[in-house]
């Protein structure tokens, strides 16, 4: 079995521009910087056979080139936030990159995705975190803005649970348009 998601991975600049932002909030397990990507489908477990599926239904997936712009931080999770995140700005070409894979996988035999798409780069899982320590981070990083990424190709990423935290391995990529 293999646990899989669809996302689009960055470069090392944009990941070390992230992880400087990760600190200063007790409560919260940082990703590690090698991590940093944005899901565009989260899949699940698994079989070889389904994931050859998977694969054959993304390389049908035709979409022109765009950018990506992260901005904003935010948590999910409300009054008991759960993750700490910084923003994608929603941005059409996105939106219809994962609504293009989503028609993908529905043909390929998977389920629905249920959640509403909140395109997102998760920093942090949180874990009673100090609010008024959260709440100054939210506030000194409202403004972060990246330079914009030109996207030319998505992944289909598989991730290995340890101890120490998930290991992202790329399983195929494909071109964008």
């Amino acid at each position: 079995m293999l646990r899989l998601f669809v996302g689009i991975e960055f470069p090392p600049e944009l990941k070390l521009r992230l992880s400087l932002l990760c600190g200063g909030v007790p409560g919260a397990k940082w990703v590690d910087p090698g991590n940093f990507h944005l899901t565009l489908r989260f899949i699940g477990e698994v079989s070889e056979d389904i994931a050859g599926d998977i694969d054959e239904a993304l390389l049908r997936v035709r979409v022109p080139r765009f950018a990506l712009r992260l901005a904003g931080t935010g948590v999910f999770g409300g009054n008991r936030p759960h993750a700490l995140w910084i923003g994608a700005e929603r941005d059409a070409e996105l939106v219809r990159l994962r609504d293009k894979i989503e028609q993908a996988l529905l043909r390929a035999g998977l389920e629905p995705e249920p959640r509403k798409f909140a395109p997102h780069v998760t920093l942090a899982r949180l874990r009673n975190p100090e609010l008024a320590k959260l709440s100054w981070f939210l506030a000194a990083h409202a403004s972060f803005r990246a330079e914009p990424l030109p996207v030319d190709h998505f992944s289909l990423i598989a991730s290995f649970p340890t101890k120490a935290g998930s290991i992202y391995e790329d399983q195929a990529d494909y071109p964008l348009g």
